[in-house]
């Protein structure tokens, strides 16, 4: 397993430890509807990103926007003029566009939309 594994790092098709770390983060219950919302919206409010995800409580909201900003995927914004805070996505969060279309064309291929 071990020699079949550094073949694989060799040709980059192996379940290495970045492909790894990229799934925990966007494989984690909210995150990618979270990076979706902010990939529609641009910048949001707190509020606002709610508002647009059904189910997910203000709590798990806030661990997995602090949890997507430690990755530096989002950013939080604060403005001093106000208690404004928006948050957006960083360079890294904005990579991920063409993943996030391209599960939208798998989605719609394969899934049917009732959870």
């Amino acid at each position: 397993m071990t020699n079949r594994k550094k073949i694989d790092k060799e040709n980059g098709d192996c379940l290495c430890s970045r492909f790894e770390e990229a799934f925990s983060i966007l494989g984690k219950k909210w995150n990618g509807v979270i990076i979706e919302a902010l990939l529609i919206g641009d910048s949001l409010r707190f509020g606002e990103i709610a508002n647009k995800i059904d189910g997910c409580s203000d709590r798990i909201l806030t661990a997995r926007l602090k949890e997507l900003r430690d990755c530096d995927i989002v950013s939080r914004k604060t403005f001093d003029e106000s208690s404004l805070i928006k948050y957006e996505l960083t360079e890294k969060g904005r990579d991920l566009q063409p993943i996030m279309k391209s599960v939208h064309v798998w989605a719609d291929k394969w899934c049917d939309g009732n959870k």
